[in-house]
């Protein structure tokens, strides 16, 4: 198995929304791509230890004319501690540009929490990009529907019909991940949709990925969804293993 072949990441824009690993996801599949630019459409926090460089410009797409060394970081500014982000449409021009393999893009925020549902004006999706990975962590199950396991637990609840404080199932996951409201929210048409089930650190967790997984693909049931692209394919990761990120992959 190989994460950047399995998830497609190798080339095109890919954007990385949900919870439980976006920026692991993002830093891991740089590492692997020979020429990776690694950016956002929201606020990311300093990571110039997991690329050669961090360039700020307004013009992202033109500033990769003098880049040498990869993978790269492209950010407009700094402002709070945090790198901004782009709009998405200027997103887009970075891999128009024909000079990297692959764009990776933080496009959502989920202040480092298990599980998200999208807020009104999340995410921020380049209208070209490739695929999508939704991220999820899989030590959310079990948790209680609130705040700090959950972003948005009121969103999470009125997708799930679950009351804040409930534990978190199998099911609400499946059923948040699905739903065009909640993970398939703001896909462009056409891209691909992934969702990356992650911190499946032992054996319990594997096997609540595989239901998660499961659930996913019987809601999703390969047929014609009106609205976002439904779900292609879930991955299993553990990205703390330098490795072998890559546990498994459910088509």
């Amino acid at each position: 198995m190989d994460l950047v072949a399995d998830l497609g990441a190798g080339t095109g824009t890919t954007a990385v929304i949900g919870a439980g690993g976006k920026k692991s996801a993002i830093y891991t599949l740089a590492g692997r791509i020979d020429r990776a630019v690694v950016t956002a459409t929201v606020r990311i926090p300093p990571f110039d230890e997991h690329v050669a460089a961090v360039v700020r410009t307004a013009d992202p797409a033109a500033a990769l004319d003098s880049v040498t060394d990869w993978p790269v970081g492209l950010v407009p500014d700094y402002e709070d501690s945090r790198y901004l982000g782009y709009d998405p449409t200027v997103v887009d021009t970075i891999d128009q540009r024909g000079v990297a393999d692959a764009v990776l893009v933080k496009a959502d925020g989920a202040r480092n929490r298990e599980f998200k549902a999208p807020g009104d004006d999340e995410p921020r999706i380049p209208p070209g990009a490739d695929r999508v990975l939704l991220m999820v962590s899989t030590h959310v199950v079990g948790k209680p529907l609130e705040a700090p396991h959950v972003h948005r637990p009121e969103r999470v609840a009125a997708l799930t019909g679950r009351s804040i404080g409930e534990p978190i199932t199998v099911e609400d996951v499946a059923t948040v991940a699905t739903d065009p409201a909640g993970g398939r929210k703001n896909v462009p048409p056409g891209a691909e949709l992934f969702l990356v089930l992650n911190k499946v650190d032992d054996d319990a967790d594997e096997a609540t990925a595989r239901e998660i997984a499961a659930a996913v693909m019987e809601l999703s049931g390969g047929s014609t969804h009106d609205g976002p692209p439904s779900i292609d394919r879930v991955a299993l990761t553990k990205l703390i293993d330098e490795n072998q990120p890559l546990v498994d992959v459910i088509d």
